[in-house]
Formats: structure tokens, C-alpha cells, sequence
């Protein structure tokens, strides 16, 4: 029988790509989404993939009795991923309560279902943000936790802690977070990506948008930085390679091989990559130049973040196989898609 997974926030850019990797290893898939900040036209891709059509249900997570009736309708779940939350930093600063609510209040609700179950596994999307500018790179699970610098950033450690918290009093719960990094690309068919609502929040996605021509061009914030060409470093992760991670932990806690019912891993390459380099990198798969100028830094921006990603590869057989080149390849193919271009 196939084991049945939840995947909350499933038809957003790294949830699509998850649900992909679920159904090639053969798990039966629930999506549950609001369509706030997705399309439910990426049913249709998911399907061009993989040849099945996940179950979909449009449900409000903030809603507790649609969370209630949910888990009474699918009692044989086996286990939760969890991506639905708002996400962009900014965004969090001018509407706090908002984020408190989306992404603390729905996370409550689903663990207060799986609690009631005689055996539950629950998997949770963090974040490297935790870690802010840390003290030694590259960072492991170990780093300190520093003080949230937005408040996205400050519900990813308190919903780190309400899940801790959680399995110690819970025998029947095992949960693990996976602190992604920096997820960028899309998969290798161009039929899922990101897809960013207005003005786009990351830097890959800004990038693809000025190489096709629908923004002007591409702001890099600071050259100061105390880094080998001055811009910012981040740890980019093939969006598919993250994928595979989340099924690594979910046959983990599916296969009762892990001594703790709480784990944390960090999810990246192990390499960090300055913004520029990121641009080199994609001008020579794209084979265009991209216009783009040097402007003051942006508050909140760490030097650099990468990880050191021993523990997902000694404990979960995980890591990364795509490099950055072949993720910028699949972000610009993917951007060319949806802009017929």
C-alpha cells in the first residue's frame, strides 16, 4: 500500500518540485493550498512529469475547523511536509501580525492533528535565515541561533521550537526541519518553476526576468562586502536537489532509523557563490550580457551564508549532485517558457 503524504503550500515553487519526487518514489500525494500565492495551473505540470494527478484540495490552513475536518477525511496520512507560509522578508516587516498568523496558526493546527495519531511524521521547511550572520563558515547545525532580523525569519525559529517542544511530550510525533539554504532553478522539463507574484524577491528570478526583457535591469546591492569581489555570498541549491532531500528524511522517519524523535539538518551545496559570480555564471548558459548596476546595500543582507552539509550526507544519504550552472540553466529555460520567448 502506498504511504499517503500531506504536502501543505504544495503548488508553490519548492512544494511542486517536492510532490514531483514524491510521486517518482512512489507516495501517494495530497496538495493542500490556498492559491494565495500560487496557481493551480501547476497541477497540469506536475502531471506532464510524472504521468499522475495529485490529489488537490484549496484549504485555508488559518481556518482550524478546515484542519480538523481535513485530517478526519484523510485518517490514513502518514506524514506531513510543510511549506505553507509567507514568505517574503520585506513584506514581514510592514505586516508582522499577518506572518504571525499565516505561518504560526497553520503549523499549530496541523500538529495538533497529527498529535491525536496513533503514529505521525512531520516535516518542516526552515530556513538558514536562523543562523543570521554566523559566527564561523561554513555553518552547521550547531551555529547559534541568532536574533530573527524580520519577522518571516523570527516564525521559522519560533516554529522550530513549537516543534521541539512538541515531540518532547509526544511519542507518537517525529518531526525533522530541513534548513534550506538558497533554492533556485526549476525542473529539468520546464514544465514547474518559481513563479513570483509582482516584483520578485529573490535574486535568480530577478535575473531571468532582466535577461528576458521584462525588467530593465538588475540592482546588486553593495560591493563593499568584505568578500573575494565584494558582493554578497549565498549557498544556492538546485531546487531539485532540494526535493530529494525531503524524501531522504521522509523514508527516515518512515523507517523509525533515527534514535531522536526531533532532528535538524541544513540543505545546500556546501559552496557559496558571490551575486556576481552568479551573474557570470549566468551569462555564459544564457550566452547574453545582462544589464545590471551596483547600488547601496539593502538592510538585513548578511555577508555570507553557506553550509556545511556533513550531517544530511552521514545521516540522511543526501547531497547535492546539480551544481550552479545547471540550476541557472533550468531557471533561464523555464523563464523562456512562460514568456514564449
Amino acid at each position: 500500500m502506498k504511504h499517503k503524504i500531506i504536502v501543505t503550500g504544495g503548488l508553490g515553487f519548492i512544494g511542486s518540485h517536492v510532490v514531483v519526487e514524491l510521486q517518482n518514489e512512489g507516495f501517494e500525494v495530497v496538495i493542500i493550498d490556498d492559491l494565495s500565492n500560487s496557481s493551480v495551473a501547476v497541477l497540469d505540470g506536475i502531471y506532464a512529469i510524472t504521468g499522475q494527478m495529485p490529489i488537490f484540495e484549496k484549504l485555508d490552513l488559518r481556518e482550524k475547523t478546515n484542519v480538523v475536518d481535513f485530517f478526519k477525511r484523510h485518517h490514513d496520512v502518514v506524514g506531513v511536509i510543510h511549506f505553507a507560509a509567507s514568505k517574503a522578508v520585506g513584506e514581514s516587516v510592514n505586516r508582522p501580525l499577518l506572518y504571525y498568523e499565516n505561518n504560526l496558526n497553520s503549523l499549530i493546527y496541523i500538529l495538533q492533528a497529527l498529535y491525536k495519531k496513533d503514529r505521525a511524521n512531520f516535516i518542516f521547511s526552515s530556513s538558514c535565515t536562523v543562523y543570521g550572520q554566523a559566527d564561523k563558515l561554513p555553518i552547521t547545525e550547531l551555529a547559534a541561533i541568532k536574533n530573527a532580523e524580520s519577522p518571516y525569519g523570527n516564525t521559522k525559529q519560533i516554529g522550530e521550537e513549537i516543534i521541539s517542544d512538541t515531540c518532547k511530550v509526544s511519542d507518537n510525533l517525529k518531526a525533522i526541519a530541513l534548513r534550506y539554504f538558497n533554492p533556485i532553478g526549476a525542473h529539468e522539463s520546464a514544465k514547474i518553476g518559481e513563479l513570483p507574484i509582482g516584483t520578485p524577491q529573490n535574486l535568480v528570478p530577478f535575473i531571468t526576468q532582466t535577461g528576458v526583457g521584462i525588467r530593465q535591469e538588475l540592482s546588486v546591492f553593495g560591493n563593499d562586502y568584505p568578500t573575494e569581489d565584494g558582493t554578497c555570498v549565498r549557498d544556492y541549491i538546485h531546487v531539485v536537489d532540494l526535493a530529494k532531500a525531503h524524501v531522504a528524511a521522509l523514508k527516515r522517519l518512515i523507517n523509525d532509523d533515527n534514535s531522536t524523535n526531533y532532528e535538524v539538518f541544513n540543505i545546500g551545496t556546501g559552496k557559496g557563490s558571490s551575486v556576481l559570480e552568479v551573474i557570470n555564471a549566468f551569462e555564459e548558459v544564457s550566452n547574453q550580457k545582462l544589464n545590471y548596476k551596483i547600488v547601496e546595500r539593502r538592510q538585513g543582507d548578511v555577508v555570507a551564508a553557506y553550509a556545511d552539509t556533513t550531517k544530511a550526507n552521514d545521516i540522511l544519504g543526501w547531497s547535492a549532485k546539480l551544481n550552479l550552472k545547471d540550476a541557472l540553466s533550468s531557471a533561464w529555460k523555464w523563464e523562456q517558457v512562460i514568456n514564449k520567448k
